[in-house]
């Protein structure tokens, strides 16, 4: 017998898809989940009441999905894990491939196991087909961004979750992926998730024009739009044609602009596009383009554009006029050392690794860790080889092995007949960059330590082959503790501990104003953006929680926002200008030091937890009706 609420809840589904919308506003209302609804129940024969767990794909298959994506999972990586910096608590960020099923979450590790028991699993297929109504399978099926809140979902057992999901297009306006971010609070709004449906959105467009950067990277690629200080951000239109100037690919971007079709344009000549001879254009191309200039269409209508790619031999480059610089490669290669206890790391960690001493880098989530590691790698007399990361807490515990050391064909039921290479062959002769190094698990802690010392790799069912890699490892974790307490070798920890550099905090930094200067300046792309001298004061006061990615993450979105070219206060993110307030305010607030510790402590503890009180209440070892008491008597707001 089903439950009320999921009998309820069918009875709603079953009412809306005869055609009766129960209310105005409620589920069923938008002609979207309208739509679903229908689909589930005459093409997909499914019931909404039935409380059944999602289906999970098998190992291989989930391997050999990865594997086919895996370019796109490398892009998306980062910009996941930027953007559960950005949300609150109780959020998990997933990738899916074009079928629903999902290769990729990233959530906090003490809230795994909610989503988990939600059916988001690696693996897990939430196709519409399989689980009706959800912000995964109908943003597969509508080709848009969808926002599918608890009771809009077609299955009782998901009215739980409220999910925002974008899709990722390849170069040839095939669905590509899905980007989507699921919360299982039940204080979530639907209003509350506009904000969350725009992040998801900029950060899915980002792994598109990534993505398409990558796959046309030996083919000429013409980068245009209306504005020349646009050029080089996420809405510019992305074309990319071969040596006798035929259009193989254009993004969304560039369709819109040019209020064409995708069928009228692929294959045709893009001298017949543009009022610009194939030679012009070839003349003014660069491998890193710095100017924008001057575009026009046949028809007449303007664009600014630069062409990336190699200037065609014997012909004398046409004279380019300055626009906006976009793409300016950075110093250090996307690291600033302006700190000097931070180049002293660097200095020293050079000096070893090119000894073949492993490193260890240990600090706050967000404190630049991998940049830090590439930043030492590109240095190194390695830097023609391969830099391959490795995120041992990003991935399932059952696809670490496969993903480290790969797998002979055949090996096992639904194995791919050529195998796969593994991490550490992908690495040979350059750098592995094991991440979270303290999440790996005690069992593949000795076949590490074997290759290690060996430098032999043995994939799953194979034989043993030579590499040569050089490791560096990083975890925010005390590894020490882990030994102590028998959850990572000791002898694993000596192994990688060849140097131990400690990675210092943001706010611990005495360079965060020319990191803030070098960071605006990539995410800017060279375009002229400044921040005004008040911007400035709150950036430079506020304490960073996030530490890099997130100081990156908020002036990415200020740079993308930015019309005038002048960053100002009231452009800053809402907590960011009440912190600065709030710091104007504490010497009346507090007047005595044993207050203004605790107010210290107050902030210190939210910031760590993300502003999730219940996580900081416990914290503190204080109900959560102490904690707001004691807010409300500090006149702390976030």
């Amino acid at each position: 017998m089903h439950s009320n609420p999921f009998a309820r809840h069918a009875q709603q589904v079953l009412t809306v898809a005869q055609g009766h919308v129960p209310h105005r506003y409620g589920p069923g209302a938008d002609p979207s989940i309208a739509r679903s609804w229908v689909r589930c129940l005459e093409d997909y024969h499914l019931d909404p009441a039935q409380a059944m767990a999602p289906t999970v794909l098998e190992h291989a298959r989930v391997l050999e999905s990865r594997e086919r994506l895996q370019q796109v999972l490398t892009i998306a990586g980062s910009e996941m894990n930027s953007l559960h910096q950005q949300l609150s608590g109780g959020n998990a960020v997933l990738l899916t491939d074009a079928r629903g099923v999902i290769l990729n979450c990233v959530t906090e590790p003490s809230e795994r196991k909610i989503f988990e028991r939600a059916g988001l699993w690696l693996g897990a297929d939430w196709s519409e087909a399989r689980e009706g109504t959800n912000g995964i399978g109908t943003c597969v099926v509508e080709r848009q961004s969808v926002t599918i809140h608890r009771d809009e979902h077609f299955r009782g057992r998901h009215t739980g979750l409220t999910c925002s999901a974008s899709p990722v297009f390849d170069p040839h306006g095939e669905l590509l992926a899905v980007l989507d971010v699921s919360s299982a609070r039940h204080d979530v709004s639907r209003q509350s998730q506009f904000h969350t449906m725009a992040l998801v959105n900029l950060s899915a467009k980002m792994i598109e024009s990534s993505y398409f950067l990558r796959h046309f990277d030996d083919q000429w690629l013409l980068r245009f739009h209306l504005q020349a200080g646009s050029v080089g951000l996420f809405s510019e239109g992305l074309l990319a044609f071969d040596g006798e100037g035929r259009l193989n690919a254009l993004n969304q971007s560039a369709l819109n602009l040019l209020s064409l079709n995708r069928a009228d344009l692929v294959g045709q000549s893009v001298e017949a596009l543009f009022d610009c001879s194939l030679d012009e254009l070839m003349s003014r191309a660069a491998p890193d383009a710095a100017a924008s200039w001057p575009l026009r269409t046949r028809d007449g209508r303007g664009f600014f554009a630069v062409v990336r790619g190699q200037s065609r031999p014997g012909l004398k480059a046409i004279p380019t006029p300055v626009v906006a610089k976009v793409a300016a490669q950075p110093a250090f290669n996307g690291i600033c050392l302006s700190d000097e206890a931070l180049r002293s790391h660097f200095r020293r960690g050079m000096k070893v690794f090119e000894r073949d001493v492993p490193l260890l880098l240990n600090g706050e989530t967000g404190s630049g860790k991998e940049a830090f590691a590439k930043a030492v790698h590109q240095a190194s007399q390695r830097a023609d080889k391969p830099f391959v990361a490795l995120n041992c807490a990003a991935i399932p515990e059952s696809l670490i092995e496969s993903e480290l050391f790969g797998y002979r064909g055949g090996s096992f039921t639904g194995a791919r007949k050529e195998g796969m290479r593994g991490k550490l062959q992908q690495a040979d002769g350059g750098t592995l960059f094991l991440d979270e190094i303290g999440d790996m698990p005690v069992a593949l802690q000795t076949r590490l330590l074997r290759v290690l010392e060996d430098r032999l790799v043995v994939p799953i069912g194979g034989e043993p082959q030579p590499v040569d890699v050089r490791i560096i490892s990083a975890t925010h974790r005390d590894l020490l503790g882990r030994v102590e307490d028998g959850s990572f070798r000791e002898d694993l920890y000596y192994r990688l501990n060849g140097l131990e550099i400690a990675l210092p905090p943001l706010r611990e930094r005495s360079d965060k104003s020319q990191l803030l200067d070098f960071l605006l300046k990539e995410e800017a792309g060279g375009h002229p953006v400044q921040i005004d001298a008040d911007a400035r004061a709150a950036l430079m006061g506020f304490n960073w929680p996030g530490n890099v990615r997130q100081m990156r993450n908020v002036l990415r979105t200020l740079a993308a926002l930015c019309e005038d070219g002048v960053i100002g206060v009231s452009d800053l993110p809402q907590v960011i200008c009440q912190r600065a307030a709030q710091k104007v305010d504490a010497p009346e607030l507090s007047d005595s030091p044993l207050e203004c510790a605790e107010r210290s402590a107050l902030i210190a503890t939210l910031d760590a937890q993300r502003w999730h009180m219940t996580h900081a209440a416990r914290e503190l070892g204080v109900s959560r009706n102490t904690l707001y008491r004691k807010l409300r008597k500090h006149g702390i707001t976030r």
